[in-house]
């Protein structure tokens, strides 16, 4: 049983909702990264999900993109996020790791090349947003004989037989886009993410988490009645770049923020 499957199945059994916070690697310092992991997890996060510096960050607002931009003008490379979540593992070897990023930086180091280097590293599994199920086939089957989990997005969108498409590939989780267009880009509709997480249940297995739209302990907590992990990514991302002049303080500030909509997400 991976890292993921193990976390989903406890907190299934604890009757609690995960919390999975996102972080551009490398924003806004290299050395931030690996302590602000470990704030993240102190603070009650259940898996992170590390994002990997992309120059075209098609999902993602503008909050992350800048995030990324940020990291990029650091030197921040794919073979450092790995060497990050490698030391991450050295202090937690139980919380589960996903990146976030794009096909591109997998494809210079190559299917295999990355595979390996990050089941090595203690990587749990990957999201990348640009390789759809049709055109994954290598890539997955690379993966997966690493033991990494691959985690799709579905949107509000998505037909039912798109959501079995999708099924036949994910592992470890999937992920709902809580709204149309990009990350940070608008409100979300509890009533409506109800409605589409339960058409995803009909259909698949695997645990559903919920992002895009999520700023707040209030939206955090009408979330995680409905989806098994409640995913915030631009309302941690923003306090980052609030800080870039001063990253010390970054780890701490992230970690009171979390604590807030864990604190949310255990009251509902």
């Amino acid at each position: 049983m991976s890292r993921i499957a193990k976390r989903f199945e406890q907190l299934k059994a604890q009757g609690r909702t995960a919390l999975v916070p996102f972080v551009t690697a490398g924003d806004p310092e290299p050395t931030t990264t690996v302590p602000l992991m470990h704030a993240m997890v102190t603070a009650g996060a259940d898996i992170i999900e590390l994002g990997v510096p992309f120059s075209d960050p098609m999902a993602d607002g503008p909050v992350i993109q800048r995030a990324t931009e940020r990291a990029l003008a650091k030197g921040v490379r794919l073979a450092d996020v790995l060497d990050m979540v490698r030391e991450f593992r050295t202090q937690d070897a139980e919380t589960p790791v996903v990146l976030m990023g794009y096909l591109n930086p997998i494809e210079i180091m190559g299917y295999d090349a990355f595979s390996e280097r990050a089941r090595d590293a203690g990587v749990d599994g990957a999201l990348i947003v640009d390789v759809p199920p049709e055109e994954g086939h290598d890539l997955v089957a690379t993966m997966k004989a690493q033991g990494l989990d691959l985690v799709y997005l579905l949107a509000p969108t998505s037909t039912q037989d798109r959501i079995a498409r999708i099924g036949e590939v994910a592992s470890g989780f999937v992920y709902y886009v809580s709204v149309k267009g990009v990350t940070g880009a608008a409100n979300l509709d509890a009533g409506d993410v109800a409605e589409h997480v339960e058409a995803i249940r009909r259909t698949i297995a695997l645990p559903v988490g919920v992002g895009f739209g999520i700023k707040d302990p209030e939206t955090a907590a009408k979330v995680s009645k409905v989806a098994d992990a409640v995913i915030v990514g631009s309302a941690i991302v923003s306090r980052i770049e609030a800080l870039a002049e001063r990253p010390a303080e970054i780890p701490a500030t992230i970690g009171d923020f979390l604590s807030s909509l864990r604190a949310a997400i255990d009251a509902a």
